[in-house]
């Protein structure tokens, strides 16, 4: 067979591809809005990588030019600026730090550290409910309680708020129970 002039095969060739581009149009057409959003994106963060590369570079030579002080403000207090004996800092009423909002996640006492006389009895003479023994209520954090909730029946929901109420009578656990019983009364 002869081969055909290169212009023709030139000519053909170009015909078939445009055909075969014909056919893939509809794809590629739908392809179209999401190529364009990926390199409108890479550019994008092209451009952000840049500038926080020139912002790097300018960091490093102000550093040089003008060495940072390496100062400490009075009020911090790191572990190894204290000394073995100092005792951990209080805050100005007596209570350490670590108390207060998270003794309400950890099973710790009520904020009231002195307890009155009379929430002293009423926890002694409080009839403990079966359903605080069966629950393990006093083991129990705030976020325990708050998924148990659904499975209890309004009177126990009622026992234990009774109950909170005559022993720790934390704010955080009475609110719940109460906004609880609510909700289930309503219904």
């Amino acid at each position: 067979m002869a081969t055909a002039p290169y212009g023709i095969r030139l000519l053909v060739g170009a015909a078939v591809t445009a055909i075969e581009e014909t056919r893939k149009l509809p794809q590629t057409i739908l392809m179209y809005p999401m190529t364009v959003v990926s390199q409108v994106a890479h550019l994008v963060m092209k451009v952000q990588q840049d500038v926080a590369d020139l912002v790097i570079r300018g960091d490093e030579a102000l550093d040089q030019l003008f060495p940072p002080k390496e100062e400490q403000p009075e009020w911090a207090t790191f572990d190894e600026d204290l000394d073995d004996g100092e005792p951990a800092r209080e805050s100005t009423d007596g209570e350490r730090l670590t108390e207060g909002r998270f003794a309400l996640f950890t099973g710790g006492e009520p904020e009231d550290s002195n307890p009155s006389p009379a929430r002293t009895t009423t926890t002694m003479t409080a009839d403990v409910p079966e359903i605080v023994t069966e629950l393990d209520y006093e083991s129990l954090t705030l976020a325990q309680l708050r998924a148990r909730l659904s499975s209890l029946r309004v009177a126990d929901l009622e026992a234990l708020l009774d109950y909170e109420g005559a022993t720790k009578a934390r704010a955080p656990f009475q609110t719940l129970l109460a906004n609880r019983i609510s909700r289930a009364t309503a219904k």
